[in-house]
Formats: structure tokens, C-alpha cells, sequence
């Protein structure tokens, strides 16, 4: 079985299914194509698997020209090209293309991308790439629901010489208590007809932790080092020829938990930091002291210092919630990650305390916050992207609100906001909402605004240290009749 799918890898003929659509799995599922293998994407979003097929994207790391490109076609050259049988359950040869959601296509060419929300399709694939959310429950506890519904539709398809690689981000544990069992369940062995069905002889499970970075140009799937860590070494080898293929550096770790920890280890690193340099922030303004001013001269120090800004919170799928799985699973084992959680309190108060400065400011001006206009600039989690999932900035607007003010936004890459039960389009004038608004406030500084006119229009007066203020992230200015606070 493992050498018969090491060829296939080697040689590209292993077919590649990807679960999990979005901004993971598409950019991952696009990489294999692209490096010629022929790849199934599967999402229960039928919206997603019908833009795909029409060669649409809807992630924008990933341009519709990238997938034209890959786009799908009929695979009835492929078999003789690879000389590799494609029959469905059965034997019966599946009949052509009618309904891209249903499993009645034909697998795609080698180096083609094809969409499904048919998970029957498994049965004629050699990989299985799991890259669905794992958000937070209402509890902030782990939410494995798609993670679980990923699992048993797999288990349903799982064959002898699959391999199956978990990439969601979760707790440490999870490929071998979680997800093992639904793939050894006895309803596989009852549909296998078999009385045994091995992992790293019969299967094979590991984990590689994703590590995408919406909006990131300089490093993408190809060149971002990929950590894997197999159940067995025979799931270890398989797992890292696959990744070999296609991404410049595989970074092999001696275990599932151990790989799905690196990912937890890494986004705590950066949420606690950020913490800290948040806190940091409002002792300065307690103090007087500019924190810039201290960010800039201790980042001059060439070791034992790393430079992290402070900014209204975290935002994103990652560093809000994935401390969150660490910390849940240490409370089952009895032992509170005290550190972990004071920095989550901390950025997640940090919208409340910009807020309570824009309130301020405007009572400084002789203006109440009730009533007043103020206009939000950027509502992505970070700049230059459109993504909104976990943004600060939602959480400042609905403070906002709650306090009376009329509140607007501006995101050239986010053309509506839903959030908490209210609806905001984008403003579309950014000089007219300039205009109009009593506070103005930078919460993402996306690279198109020209900062220079938005200071002209929102004061009656240049601001002091033009230049300073264009990079930093928390300096305030208060003209006549604006405020503009840069907090991203």
C-alpha cells in the first residue's frame, strides 16, 4: 500500500481531495494543481463549488486568472495518459460530468482543479487534505462540529492506501482521539468487508498544521515551511512526500500532538505579545511617555527583542481563538494557563479602551459622543485584505453605537459589515464621509488610502508629525473639529 501510493505522489498521479474550501483549503488546493496533480475540492457551500467550476474565485489571495489556469475538464484522456483504473463503487465506470455537485463527474485531468459538495467522490481519490473552521462555541470552548461532520463523511469513503492529513487548527490530540477513531469505527470494517484495517499499514492519518497569511505576497503556501508529523513513520513518510512535492521546505516533528501544538505555540507567541505591547501602550498613555518613541528605540536592540505594535485588539481566525484550544485542553488535565488567558482579556478589552479615548477627544473638543458622526476607516482584521472574521473593529463600531453615536465606515475592501444583528454598507465617498463626520477614526490602515489628503479633509489643521503618525498605530490628533486616532 505505501509504496504503491509513495509512486503515485512521486509521480504525480495521486489524485488530491481537498474538504474545506476557503481561505486554507483553496490556495492549498490550487498549489497541488498547479504542480500538476489532478485535485477535488469538496465544500458543503454549493455557492463556493459552482464559482470554482466556473473558474470564480471568492478568496482573494487567489486570483480567477490563477484558476483559469486549472480550471476542471473531463478527465477521459487521464486514465490512458496514467494508466491508473478510475472506477466507482462497485467497478461501475461513474458516467461523465452532469452535475459538478453530485458525484457523477469524472476525476479530474492531472494538473486540473474540480469542485463537489459530493463526498462520495472520496472512493476514487488517493489523499484526503481536512481544512475546515474550528471556531469557538458561545462558551469560547472548542467548536468541532465541522471538524467531526469532515471526519465521518471521510470514514464513509476511507479505502485501503488513503492517506488522510489533518490541517484545522485544534487542540493537541485531536488526529489520534478525535478523528482515529471515526476512521477505524466498525461501520469501516463492516463496509470494507475486512476483519482489520491498520493505520500505517492499511491507512494513513497525520496532521500539518495550516499556515496561511491572507494577504501575505512574500510568503505563500509554496514557500512557507510546512511542519507534518505522522501517527506512525510509515504515516510521517507518506505525509512528507506529499508535502515535498509541492512546498520548498517539510519540517518533519515526531508525532501528531507535537505538530499540533507548533501551531498553538505559534499563534500564543503572537496573541501574548501583542497583549503585552497592548498593555504597554496604555501604561505610556498613563505615564506620558510615547510608546513609539520606546517601541522604536527598544527594536534597535540586535538580539533578545522581538517588535510587536500595538494596535484595538486581534483579529483574524487564528490568534483570537487558537490560545483558546490550548487552554481547553489543559483544563481537562487540570491546570488553569493563567498567562494565556490574562492576554486574551487584555485584547479583547483593548476596542472598549479606544473607544473610551475617542470619547473623550470628542469631549475635549466640546462635542458628546451621543450624536456625533464618526466614521471608522478600515474594518478589516488587518490591512489589505477583506476579510472581517474577528475584527476589532466590529466590536469599536458596536461600542460606538451602544454609546449613541452615529456611526459609518469606510473599507474599499470590505463592502458590508454584518455583525450582531445590524447591517453597514461602505460608505462610497470617502470625501463626503470625511465631510460629514465629527470624529474620524483609522482602525485598519490599508496601504490605499492616501493618508496625506484624509488628514487635509478630516482637519482644519495638519497634524504635528505627519510622518510619525503615518506609521504608527496608536498617536491621536485633534484638530478643530476632527479627531483621528490610527489604532491598527
Amino acid at each position: 500500500m505505501k509504496e504503491q501510493l509513495l509512486t503515485r505522489v512521486h509521480d504525480h498521479t495521486a489524485t488530491i481531495a481537498i474538504i474545506g474550501l476557503g481561505y486554507v483549503g483553496l490556495p492549498l488546493a490550487v498549489a497541488f494543481a498547479e504542480k500538476g496533480f489532478p485535485v477535488v475540492g469538496i465544500d458543503v457551500d454549493g455557492r463556493k463549488v459552482d464559482a470554482l467550476n466556473r473558474g470564480e474565485s471568492y478568496v482573494q489571495d487567489i486570483p480567477s486568472e490563477r484558476l483559469a489556469g486549472i480550471g476542471g475538464q473531463e478527465a477521459g484522456g487521464r486514465d490512458q495518459e496514467a494508466g491508473i483504473r478510475r472506477q466507482g463503487p462497485g467497478g461501475r465506470r461513474q458516467s461523465s460530468g452532469q452535475d459538478l455537485r453530485r458525484n457523477t463527474l469524472n476525476l479530474p485531468a492531472r494538473g486540473t482543479l474540480i469542485a463537489t459538495t459530493d463526498y462520495s467522490i472520496l472512493d476514487r481519490c488517493d489523499v484526503a487534505i481536512i481544512c475546515v473552521p474550528t471556531p469557538l462555541n458561545k462558551t469560547r470552548d472548542p467548536d468541532v462540529r465541522y471538524l467531526i461532520a469532515a471526519g465521518e463523511s471521510v470514514a464513509q469513503h476511507i479505502h485501503p492506501g488513503m492517506l488522510v492529513v489533518l490541517e484545522s487548527t485544534t487542540y493537541p490530540g485531536t488526529t489520534e482521539e478525535l478523528l482515529l477513531p471515526m476512521l477505524t469505527a466498525r461501520s469501516t470494517l463492516e463496509r470494507l468487508n475486512v476483519a482489520t484495517f491498520d493505520m500505517g499499514t492499511d491507512f494513513f492519518l497525520a496532521f500539518s498544521p495550516e499556515r496561511i497569511d491572507p494577504g501575505n505576497k512574500q510568503y505563500t503556501v509554496e514557500n512557507t515551511p510546512k511542519v507534518v508529523g505522522g501517527v506512525t513513520p510509515a504515516c510521517q513518510e507518506v505525509a512528507v512526500a506529499l508535502y515535498r512535492e509541492v512546498i520548498e521546505r517539510v519540517v518533519p516533528v515526531s508525532s501528531t500532538q507535537a505538530a499540533e501544538m507548533v501551531k498553538l505555540l505559534e499563534n500564543t507567541f503572537r496573541a501574548v505579545n501583542i497583549a503585552l505591547v497592548n498593555e504597554t501602550a496604555i501604561m505610556c498613555d498613563k505615564l506620558g511617555i510615547d510608546v513609539w518613541e520606546v517601541i522604536e528605540a527598544a527594536a534597535t536592540k540586535p538580539y533578545g527583542f522581538m517588535k510587536f505594535t500595538p494596535g484595538p485588539g486581534v483579529g483574524g481566525h487564528c490568534i483570537p481563538l487558537d490560545p483558546h484550544y490550548l487552554s481547553w485542553k489543559l483544563k481537562t488535565l487540570n491546570y488553569n494557563a493563567r498567562f494565556i488567558q490574562l492576554a486574551g482579556e487584555i485584547n479583547t478589552e483593548m476596542p472598549k479602551y479606544w473607544v473610551d479615548k475617542v470619547q473623550n477627544a470628542l469631549n475635549e473638543a466640546g462635542k458628546p459622543l451621543k450624536g456625533s458622526v464618526v466614521l471608522v476607516l478600515g474594518v478589516a482584521y488587518k490591512k489589505d485584505i477583506d476579510d472581517v472574521r474577528e475584527s476589532p473593529a466590529l466590536d469599536v463600531i458596536e461600542l460606538l453605537r451602544a454609546k449613541g453615536a452615529d456611526v459609518r465606515y469606510h473599507d474599499s475592501y470590505v463592502g458590508t459589515i454584518s455583525h450582531n444583528g445590524y447591517e453597514m454598507p461602505s460608505e462610497s465617498d470617502l470625501h463626503a464621509a470625511l465631510a460629514a463626520a465629527d470624529c474620524a477614526v483609522i482602525v485598519t490602515d490599508h496601504s490605499n488610502y492616501d493618508w496625506a489628503d484624509v488628514f487635509r479633509r478630516a482637519s482644519t489643521q495638519p497634524p504635528c508629525h505627519c510622518e510619525r503618525f503615518l506609521r504608527s498605530n496608536l498617536d491621536c490628533f485633534v484638530g478643530k473639529k476632527r479627531l483621528l486616532a490610527m489604532t491598527s
